[in-house]
This record gives structure tokens, sequence and C-alpha cells, in this order.
């Protein structure tokens, strides 16, 4: 009697392979609703504006018009910033209508004017259904310091907001109340900085 001969390593993958294809398809096979998102990243971890304007760039590439507002670094000159208007201006709209953070200013009246500002200029973009995408980058951190109601927010988002677009919020500290009504929520870890160390932001990597 013959004995049968042991599958090779590659053969015991690809059937591997094969059996997690199917099972993928599978679930896939019953994921057909779409919806416009309501996406949270929040976290003491870099990368939440950076992931933020990552989904504003996969937008401008499909064509799809977009929006951001800078609740907080608008005063700052970002590589985003300078992209998107220099490049992309007839896809992305860009409003930067924060003055820095707000040990910066020094001055809460003028950060609540800012904020509220913002807030409505965002309210504006997100109504208009013609933009697929708008980030309101940092406005976790208007939302932290009471610069905008959380409640106002959310009854905007859930009653508002239109049925298809993705409206993207970033900035550390995210409110429960966002984070209870959002679709996708990210939490950044920071695990290490180089701030720490001594080294200061650096170009193309914090701006």
């Amino acid at each position: 009697m013959t004995t049968p001969t042991p599958p090779s390593d590659a053969e015991r993958h690809a059937q591997k392979m094969a059996k997690k294809k199917a099972a993928r398809d599978k679930i896939m096979a019953t994921k057909e609703g779409e919806k416009g998102l309501i996406i949270v990243h929040t976290g003491a971890g870099k990368g939440k504006s950076s992931s933020g304007f990552g989904m504003i760039l996969r937008c401008i590439a499909h064509g799809m018009p977009s929006a951001v507002v800078q609740f907080i670094k608008g005063a700052w000159s970002t590589g985003e910033r300078t992209l998107i208007e220099a490049h992309f201006g007839d896809l992305c709209q860009f409003h930067a209508m924060g003055e820095g953070f707000t040990w910066e200013t020094q001055d809460k009246e003028r950060d609540i004017a800012a904020a509220r500002k913002g807030w409505e200029k965002a309210k504006e973009l997100i109504r208009d259904e013609r933009n697929k995408m708008v980030l309101l980058d940092e406005i976790n951190i208007a939302l932290r310091y009471d610069y905008l109601d959380v409640a106002e927010v959310v009854a905007f988002l859930k009653d508002e907001k239109p049925t298809m677009t993705h409206v993207v919020m970033t900035g550390r500290n995210a409110k429960e109340e966002l984070i209870e009504i959002a679709d996708l929520v990210t939490e950044m870890t920071l695990i290490k900085h180089p701030f720490r160390s001594g080294i200061k932001g650096q170009k193309g990597v914090e701006f």
C-alpha cells in the first residue's frame, strides 16, 4: 500500500489561504449597505489629523468633492493645507478657522468666537450634499474646552447630516457623546514620542 505524500508547506499554505478567502467572501457577501459615516480619531498618540487628511486625499483621488475645517491649527502653515490649496482647491475646500492652541492666544472669548465661526462653517459644508466628506480637524479640542456645546454638535450630526456624507472628527479626549453616535472610532495610543527626548516637531512629520 502506497503511503500518501504529505502536502508541502506551499500546498498547506494555499489550502489555509483558500479557507480564509472562502470565509472572508462569505462575510463580505452580507455587507451590501452604504451610508455616510461619522468617524472619530482620538487618543494621545500621533496620527489623528494625519489619518483624517489621508481620507481627504483618498476622496480627492476618487474625484469626490470634500472639505476641511481646522479648528485649532489655523495659524500654522501645514503641508496638507499648502498641498490642497495649491493643487486641489477645485475638489476640496479648506477653511482654517482657529488661531492656535488656547495657551497661545490666552484669550478664552477669542477662542470661543473662533470655534463658533468654525462650527458655523462646518454646518454649512456638511449640509451641502455635494461634499462627500468633511474633515473637522481638532474639533475635539474645542469640545474638550467647552468652546462648543457637544449636545448641539451631536444633535446636528444626528438630525441634519445628509445620509451619504462622511464626517471625520479629530483630536484627543473625544467626548463620550460623540463616541456613542460614531460609526467608526479609532484611539491612537502613545508608545513613544520624540518630543519627550527633546526633539521638536519637524516638517513632514508633524506639519
